[in-house]
């Protein structure tokens, strides 16, 4: 009797699985943003909001009425999910810059066009351009791309492509525009780091992958790398009204791991139970919006809540001299 049910259990498992995966993505999806607060007049960047988490990041944020930016390096993709979200929103105000994060030129190129370009946008109700004064104000900016698993490479400016894309580029483009966030005060940097971080390590006689290289674990050092930035952006930002978050989305159904045959299949086998790119976005969404979040400044969330973070990531040597590492690196000042 027992060997003749262990087959039949075997078969009814796909399908005890298919019928139980709401309810275990419910539970791998606790976290949901639950602020009420609207955002007109409020001004956000999200990084990679073209596809994903940050398309989700970008459309709730236009819901609530923000003039929200879509920085990302394919425009034309970026062009018709910005139209997407006007559609869908109602609101007009929603603007596709170009932004190559392995590209330090591009990271500058953006910033000087952020801070005094002349905008031009499309009022759909008269239907004319209408030249805009450069931008004021910056609110929110939410450093959400990034790369996963790529085979070694390179970027423009000769980083390791996980660390120039997912910490580098992300550090530079918030030094550039630290300023206009302090002007805008108060205002919140959100950093989308991974539990992956709990791998990662930081190497600083290897960081850019020469002397030994893995993909996984090179994903891993860079999102160590976002938290330890977040954590010593917090202690230089104390007192400004700028404050800083990084947060782990989730497991997430996303273009993330489209250089991985490996985890693409992955993502499919398991794909009942990963998340969808609207419940990815919840965290950085509570990040960005939730009130009375200031004296959290520097800590880590997952599903909206405060989570742990790996002795590394706590180790405030390691994130100082990372800081000044990556300043070095950049040509910027080391203070």
């Amino acid at each position: 009797m027992v060997e003749l049910m262990f087959p039949l259990l075997l078969l009814l498992l796909p399908f005890l699985l298919y019928m139980a995966a709401p309810q275990i993505r419910k539970m791998l999806s606790s976290g949901v943003c639950t602020s009420t607060v609207q955002l007109p007049g409020k001004v956000v960047v999200v990084t990679g909001a073209n596809t994903g988490i940050g398309k989700e990041t970008a459309k709730e944020l236009a819901q609530r009425g923000a003039r929200v930016y879509l920085a990302c390096r394919d425009v034309e993709k970026g062009e018709l999910v910005a139209k997407e979200i006007q559609t869908t929103t109602g609101n007009q105000q929603v603007l596709v810059r170009k932004l190559d994060l392995s590209d330090t030129k591009s990271i500058r190129a953006f910033a000087k066009g952020f801070l005094a370009a002349w905008e031009v946008f499309l009022l759909r109700e008269v239907d004319a351009t209408i030249p805009k004064s450069k931008e004021k104000h910056l609110h929110v900016l939410i450093n959400n791309a990034g790369v996963m698993m790529c085979p070694y490479s390179k970027t423009a400016d000769g980083f390791e492509m996980h660390i120039g894309v997912n910490h580098l580029g992300h550090f530079l483009l918030t030094h550039l525009l630290l300023e206009k966030l302090k002007e805008s005060a108060p205002s919140r940097i959100v950093n989308v780091s991974s539990l992956a971080h709990h791998l990662g390590r930081i190497h600083f006689h290897n960081l850019q992958g020469e002397k030994f290289y893995n993909a996984g674990l090179a994903y891993c050092h860079s999102k160590l790398a976002n938290i330890l930035f977040t954590q010593e952006l917090a202690r230089r930002l104390k007192g400004s009204g700028v404050t800083t978050y990084s947060v782990h989305p989730g497991t997430v159904q996303s273009e993330l791991v489209r250089h991985s045959s490996f985890m693409r299949w992955m993502w499919w086998l398991f794909s009942f139970f990963i998340k969808t790119p609207q419940q990815g976005a919840q965290t950085s969404l509570h990040c960005a919006l939730t009130e009375g979040l200031e004296i959290l400044s520097g800590n880590h969330f997952s599903d909206c809540h405060v989570a742990w973070v790996s002795a590394q990531a706590r180790n405030e040597t390691i994130a100082r001299r990372l800081w000044d590492v990556s300043c070095d690196l950049l040509g910027l000042p080391i203070d």
